[in-house]
């Protein structure tokens, strides 16, 4: 991602962070919201970090995997740090974008090809969807009492964020799994915006689309090669997502409440990931933290569930994002003394052969 960007997606996300605690906070006694923070108890909010870390390093563990089936023995502590790269980059994009790019540029910085980083983030992509699909499916058909407490509003951003990550899977899969058939849908729907001009270069766009047919087509052959292995990534996902939604009752736990199962606020938050994670916003910052509101008040009451979102927000995203910035900037600073090293050694090289001739 481009340092113009950076600096777009950091301003966009300092402005909603501005808001939305503007609007969380503008109808708040400061004093009755203090009294409220210091009922936590402190070792719950280390119990909900502990989680996140397990969130990140669960992607990492999946990264190991995956590079170490296409012969890339990696330590584990690059994976993590990829995943920390991940984890900020896409906080400061829409929708999530930008973080996929910025881990590959960094494995291929310690030689891993780009067409193999690209093989990993589409893996882990499908593992993370499907997982959270079967995570929201299995919610609602045990749970089915929490779409009420959703609201309309929420409920309708549900439908958007499930149908657009339905879509997504079943457009992987199928261009995995069923390349004839994705190549007769995709030149189809080329050829419908190349004929409403919305596709200006057709040949140049087809090029493109077929390489990423070619990497689609990759991850079907390493998973037949492998067939232990998308059990394992998906197994591994569970745990990763499962860590996330339990940041909730955590926190619920850190307030001395009781009452509600763990399943119900982990189902919740399933919920509410599904309904936010499409929206093009850094971080989904403002839509998450009103969508808390108005899907937890009924676990935490209307005293409680401003602190509560606070907290969990705090440890979940807010926390994380401090930490995978400084980590990202460990691994530029590392990036950046590689590329020196190597071009010193090529310069040392180039003077020698210079010097025999």
């Amino acid at each position: 991602m481009s340092r113009k960007k950076n600096w777009i997606g950091g301003v966009l996300l300092l402005a909603l962070m501005g808001v939305t605690f503007y609007v969380l906070l503008k109808d708040q006694s400061f004093s009755a919201l203090a009294d409220a923070l210091g009922q936590v108890k402190p070792g719950y909010v280390v119990l909900g970090l502990g989680l996140m870390l397990v969130f990140v390093g669960s992607e990492a563990l999946c990264t190991k995997l995956i590079l170490g089936k296409l012969g890339h023995r990696l330590p584990y502590r690059n994976c993590l740090g990829y995943s920390f790269v991940g984890f900020y980059v896409s906080s400061i994009t829409p929708s999530s974008t930008g973080g996929q790019p910025a881990q590959i540029y960094y494995m291929t910085r310690d030689k891993v090809p780009a067409a193999h980083g690209t093989l990993n983030m589409m893996l882990i992509a499908v593992c993370y969807q499907v997982t959270a699909l079967l995570y929201a499916v299995v919610t609602l058909l045990i749970q089915p009492g929490l779409l009420d407490s959703l609201g309309l509003g929420l409920g309708l951003l549900l439908i958007y964020g499930g149908g657009v990550m339905l879509a997504l899977t079943a457009g992987m899969l199928c261009l995995m799994f069923l390349p004839n058939a994705a190549r007769k849908l995709t030149g189809g729907v080329l050829g419908l915006l190349a004929r409403l001009h919305i596709v200006k270069d057709r040949s140049a766009a087809q090029e493109k689309l077929d390489r990423q047919m070619e990497e689609y087509r990759a991850g079907a052959v390493c998973i037949r090669r492998n067939p232990g292995l998308l059990p394992a990534l998906l197994a591994i996902t569970v745990v990763q997502l499962t860590s996330l939604f339990s940041v909730p009752f955590v926190v619920y736990q850190a307030f001395g409440l009781s009452g509600y199962s763990p399943w119900q606020l982990i189902g919740t938050q399933a919920l509410l990931t599904m309904a936010t994670s499409a929206l093009p916003l850094p971080g989904a910052v403002g839509a998450t933290e009103g969508g808390f509101v108005r899907a937890f008040a009924l676990f935490f009451g209307a005293g409680l569930v401003t602190p509560a979102v606070l907290v969990s927000r705090g440890i979940s995203f807010y926390s994380f994002l401090v930490v995978s910035a400084l980590v990202t900037l460990g691994m530029h600073i590392r990036s950046r003394r590689m590329a020196l090293r190597e071009n010193h050694f090529t310069g040392t090289g180039e003077r020698s052969e210079a010097k025999a001739a």
